[in-house]
This record gives C-alpha cells, sequence and structure tokens, in this order.
C-alpha cells in the first residue's frame, strides 16, 4: 500500500474515532462545576456563591474550549521546559567531554 493511500486512510480513521461520538450522541458539554453547585444546593437550600464569574462563556462548548486550551498551554510550558532542561543538561556534558 503507498504511503500517500494509508496515511489517507489513517487520517480518516482517526477522523472517524474523534467525531463520531460527537455526532451520534450529541454530546451536552457539562463539568464538574455544575454538578458541584447541584449536589451543594440539595445539601443546604440557603447556600449562596461566594464569587460571581467576571465572564460567563456563552456555551459549554466555548468554556470547554477554553479549559483545554488552559490545559495545552500549561503542558506545552511544562514540557518546553523540560526539553530545554534536558538539552542544556546534553550541551553541559558535551562540553565537558
Amino acid at each position: 500500500m503507498k504511503s500517500i493511500t494509508r496515511n489517507g486512510l489513517l487520517l480518516t480513521i482517526v477522523f472517524v474515532l474523534t467525531f463520531a461520538p460527537l455526532i451520534a450522541r450529541k454530546a451536552e458539554f457539562a463539568g464538574s462545576d455544575a454538578q458541584a453547585e447541584q449536589a451543594i444546593g440539595s445539601l443546604d437550600v440557603n447556600y449562596t456563591p461566594w464569587f460571581k464569574p467576571l465572564w460567563k462563556p456563552p456555551s459549554g462548548e466555548v468554556e470547554s474550549f477554553l479549559f483545554a486550551l488552559q490545559a495545552a498551554l500549561g503542558s506545552g510550558f511544562v514540557f518546553y521546559f523540560i526539553g530545554y532542561s534536558k538539552g542544556k543538561h546534553s550541551a553541559s556534558k558535551r562540553d565537558q567531554q
């Protein structure tokens, strides 16, 4: 099988595995914050939140996207630092030889 055909097939499989669950089941993007708020409300009826958000995203999808973006930026920073440290260590070892 040619590499272009194989890559196209793999890309199609990844696309189907990624988006099929979202299309097949109209996924509701709800996080644990809403579930926690409901649980607290059922335990204590007089509970009032301490803080109000400065900005509420227009939909759950936007909120999920912003959370994923935050996670990606954080992990990018951490792994950049790890790679930079490893490269610096390798360069100093190479210079000592």
